[in-house]
C-alpha cells in the first residue's frame, strides 16, 4: 500500500468530521493487520474500485455510532439505532466514500467507492489483503479506519 493513499483516506475522514460534525480529529500510529481484522459493534464498508481497489472500513463501538447518529439527526439523544439510525451510519459511510473520492483525485487517482455495507455485532473481517489500521480519537468516541487499497494492474 502506498503511504500517499492511506493519508489520502485519513486527511478525508478528518476532514469529513470536521465538515459535518464540526468535531476535530486526532489520529494515533497505524497497526498493520495481517490475517483478520476484528471490528467493532458498528462498521461501514466501502468497497473501492477504479485505478485503486480494496476496502475501507469505518468501525466504531455502539456508543459512538449512538452519538453520530444523533449528531447527524440535529442532536437527539439516540438510545438504540433502528432503522434511520443504521440508514444515518450508511449515510456516514457514504460521506467518507465521498471525501475519500476527492482527496484521491487531488493525487490524480479517479476511483469509484461503492455504496455502504453496514455491520452489526461484533465480527472478523478476513482477506487475502492486509489492511492497516487508523485508530482516531474524537469527543463522539473513538473510529477505527481499516484501509486496504492496491493499485489496479490492469
Amino acid at each position: 500500500m502506498n503511504a500517499k493513499h492511506i493519508n489520502a483516506v485519513c486527511k478525508a475522514t478528518k476532514t469529513m468530521m470536521n465538515n459535518h460534525f464540526g468535531v476535530e480529529i486526532s489520529h494515533r500510529s497505524p497497526q498493520v493487520v495481517k490475517e483478520f481484522l476484528a471490528s467493532n459493534e458498528v462498521s461501514a464498508v466501502l468497497g473501492v474500485h477504479g485505478e485503486l481497489n480494496g476496502q475501507i472500513i469505518c468501525s466504531f463501538d455502539a456508543e459512538t455510532a449512538k452519538k453520530i447518529v444523533g449528531s447527524m439527526m440535529g442532536g437527539m439523544a439516540i438510545e438504540t439505532l433502528d432503522d434511520m439510525g443504521w440508514s444515518a451510519i450508511q449515510e456516514f459511510g457514504n460521506w467518507v466514500a465521498g471525501a475519500t473520492a476527492t482527496e484521491l483525485s487531488a493525487e490524480n487517482i479517479i476511483v469509484d467507492v461503492t455504496p455502504p455495507v453496514v455491520n452489526d455485532g461484533r465480527s472478523n473481517f478476513r482477506s487475502t489483503k492486509r489492511f492497516i489500521t487508523i485508530p482516531m480519537d474524537s469527543i463522539m468516541g473513538k473510529i477505527e479506519v481499516h484501509i486496504s487499497l492496491s493499485e489496479n494492474s490492469d
